[in-house]
């Protein structure tokens, strides 16, 4: 197949096209910038905004199939920036799809765009999108998704949507960077009771889910199409042990100081009034959303994605601790 892959220079995207290469699919890669590592792997690339749509309907012609995974992520940040870059770029990409008759649509969505600020557990894709919102990125990407499963159209153009929770593994630019340098500072705090449970996914089954719903939409699309299926390794861990793991590996102290949650939600309202009043540039040290996440479980019940995509876990989480150890 010759496949599309938005965003394929991210922590994601990259993983999604190698694999796609290695089982000797055809890859075109959109993106920004450039990333001459996938071009020698035998990516061809094709640099440009999503957000402007001539460019859009022009890198997705000839393709079989669009696995859309570019976005803006953060809990911080302009409306605007978030609107254009998650919503729109996204509605670029559908239209496109329909207009030069692709095949199949797999949208990068994120769990986020379930939670309101509660414990969620072991929910499926049933639970509702929450009721407010308390940052821009999973309300954007709600809208993105949305936008995605109602262009769902049998026999024209196949849809699903994924949820990876929490991406990590080797070669993680963000996440497990961003803990050890918070806990190297000193500025990683326990919120809540510490015993938070939370769902994560190994970058490697979070791409493999990727070639699984391609898969399942050409194959099956009656059963696998117009869906959102959260993606995750199946075995839920205390979010402060495995913060703690990670520490660990990357020869840092692991938190102790704790933070009750209705403190740092307090802090973080706070200070997200007061960077908004004086402008202030870059993202809090605390927002509401954060502390809403640390405090609060989530973990998801996958049946969805195991038995419409056929999705399985390729590394578990003993495994994926060990590759980092070893790297």
């Amino acid at each position: 197949m010759r496949i599309l892959v938005t965003g394929c220079g991210g922590f994601l995207g990259s993983e999604i096209t190698r694999q796609l290469l290695d089982r000797g699919d055809e890859v075109i890669g959109v993106s920004r910038g450039a990333y001459p590592q996938l071009i020698n792997a035998g990516m061809t690339a094709r640099r440009g905004d999503l957000s402007d749509s001539d460019f859009t309907s022009q890198a997705i012609a000839g393709v079989d199939a669009v696995v859309h995974t570019a976005a803006v992520a953060g809990v911080w940040g302009p409306w605007e920036h978030f609107y254009r870059n998650n919503v729109v770029a996204t509605q670029n990409v559908v239209a496109a799809c329909q207009t030069n008759g692709i095949g199949d649509l797999i949208f990068t969505s994120s769990p986020s765009v379930t939670f309101g600020g509660d414990h969620q557990r072991g929910v499926d894709e049933s639970e509702p999108y929450p009721a407010q919102w308390l940052c821009h990125y999973p309300h954007t990407k709600a809208l993105a998704e949305q936008h995605v499963l109602s262009a769902d159209d049998r026999g024209r153009l196949n849809t699903c949507a994924l949820r990876p929770h929490l991406i990590w593994g080797n070669g993680d630019p963000h996440l497990i960077p961003r803990v050890l340098d918070r806990a190297r500072r000193g500025r990683l705090r326990i919120v809540g009771n510490g015993q938070t449970r939370v769902d994560t996914v190994h970058v490697i089954n979070a791409a493999a889910a990727h070639l699984d719903a391609i898969d399942a939409l050409q194959n099956r699309p009656e059963a696998a199409g117009g869906r959102a299926y959260f993606i995750a390794q199946d075995e839920p861990v205390n979010c402060w042990h495995w913060i703690g793991q990670l520490c660990e590996i990357g020869g840092v102290a692991a938190p102790t100081k704790r933070v009750g949650f209705r403190a740092a939600y307090t802090i973080g309202a706070a200070l997200e009034a007061t960077y908004r009043a004086i402008g202030k540039k870059g993202e809090p040290p605390m927002t509401r959303f954060v502390a809403a996440q640390l405090a609060h479980d989530h973990y998801f019940d996958i049946t969805a994605a195991k038995d419409r995509l056929g999705y399985r876990v390729r590394v578990t989480m003993d495994d994926g601790l060990q590759r980092l150890r070893n790297s």
